[in-house]
């Protein structure tokens, strides 16, 4: 009997081991550049999710909470709304409302150019990106077969 060993193929682990990278640095760029054109936090977060789905895929379920560190991106995922939260409540504390903008607008069509739309892009593609794939890493732990008799 031969060793079956956990995620796909050798080709689908190589390749993906190749665009990993390319794939969460087009995610980062996406959000970061979210204010100056189409995309940001949004869109960005599910780029890096696909990433880590990715990494699920090809590589099995074990090895993925192994490389990721779970509670890491559980921690990251809990503390994103607070970040947002603070953001919020630095707007009213020097902005007068919620959200308001209180960092400097920086130069015309430059990357720091947005106050405070770019830090808030960041918070939501993290928040995005490890929610999505929180949930399909509890999708992938699930088995039907394993429900209520009835």
């Amino acid at each position: 009997m031969r060793d079956v060993k956990p995620g796909l193929t050798v080709i689908v682990k190589t390749v993906n081991r190749l665009i990993l990278w390319m794939i969460f640095l087009y995610g980062i760029y996406i959000i970061l550049h979210g204010h100056l054109s189409p995309g940001g936090g949004f869109g960005g977060g599910v780029v890096l999710a696909l990433g880590f789905l990715g990494v699920l895929l090809a590589y099995g379920r074990g090895f993925s909470l192994n490389w990721l560190r779970l509670g890491t991106l559980r921690d990251l995922e809990y503390s994103a709304p607070l970040l947002f939260l603070g953001f919020g409540l630095a707007g009213m504390a020097w902005g007068g409302a919620f959200l308001a903008n209180f960092l400097s607008k920086g130069k015309l069509f430059a990357l720091l150019s947005s106050g405070v739309i770019l830090p808030l892009n960041i918070v939501i593609g993290l928040k995005v990106g490890l929610s999505l794939f929180l949930v399909v890493l509890a999708l992938a732990e699930f088995d039907p077969s394993q429900g209520d008799d009835e």
